[in-house]
């Protein structure tokens, strides 16, 4: 399916400030443009970068990191957020609290699709698995989330820059899920100003790009994140 605008309303759920611009920022921002309903979730605060941090430092941090998210989704025009206020690198601890709260959104919200992350958590992050598992439970929970479709975020071979995310370690913890096109709903590429207002969605979440970009140059990155792609949950056997 290459009309994002079908997805209708979209209840997206994600693990820490930026996972909702890198993934889908792209898509969020052409479903807003269009007045489609979009709710986005957010785990974390993002507040554990650094693991020598001491509690007001990790505190600060997350201050920050609300700002920024705040001001990345303004960009995106998405003007409906809820913070699930978990702790950053301890989602995989916390118990099914989360599972009541998503299903209760499902029900408030009526979403005609949910986005997120698959049991892969696309990086293989821990975070991302635990969201991924909790947003599973709670459709299976909330009255509304069998009428819900469920699309995952994945990538595709040649979208990998294989010497880009070696260097910065982008899956050292696990590989996301390759698909090839006949098993995607979504494929989005962004070219000009849908293209640069991505990148000034993850750019003003300056302590989470600001390093990465001055690395590699703005041209590069935004190559890098050009393309999204989402698909169904892969068939089980």
């Amino acid at each position: 399916m290459n009309d994002a605008l079908a997805l209708g309303t979209v209840l997206a759920v994600w693990a820490h400030p930026d996972d909702e611009a890198y993934l889908a920022g792209g898509l969020l921002a052409t479903l807003r443009d269009a007045r489609n309903r979009v709710v986005c979730v957010t785990a974390t605060r993002g507040e554990a970068a650094d693991p020598d941090a001491d509690a007001a430092q990790r505190r600060e941090l997350a201050a920050v990191r609300t700002s920024e998210l705040e001001a990345s989704l303004r960009v995106l025009g998405v003007v409906e957020h809820h913070w699930l206020g978990h702790p950053d690198g301890g989602c995989a601890d916390v118990d099914r609290a989360p599972v009541g709260r998503l299903a209760t959104l499902v029900d408030e919200v009526g979403p005609d699709t949910v986005i997120g992350f698959g049991p892969d958590g696309f990086t293989g992050h821990p975070d991302h698995r635990a969201v991924s598992r909790w947003t599973d439970l709670a459709l299976e929970r909330a009255a509304y989330g069998g009428s819900a479709r469920l699309l995952h975020a994945v990538t595709q071979q040649e979208l990998v820059d294989h010497e880009l995310d070696e260097r910065f370690g982008v899956y050292a913890l696990g590989e996301p899920r390759l698909c090839a096109d006949d098993e995607l709903a979504v494929r989005l590429t962004l070219h000009g100003d849908a293209l640069d207002r991505k990148v000034e969605a993850l750019l003003v979440q300056e302590s989470q790009t600001a390093g990465l970009v001055a690395a590699i140059g703005r041209e590069r990155f935004a190559a890098w994140v050009a393309t999204e792609c989402f698909a169904p949950p892969a068939q089980t056997t």
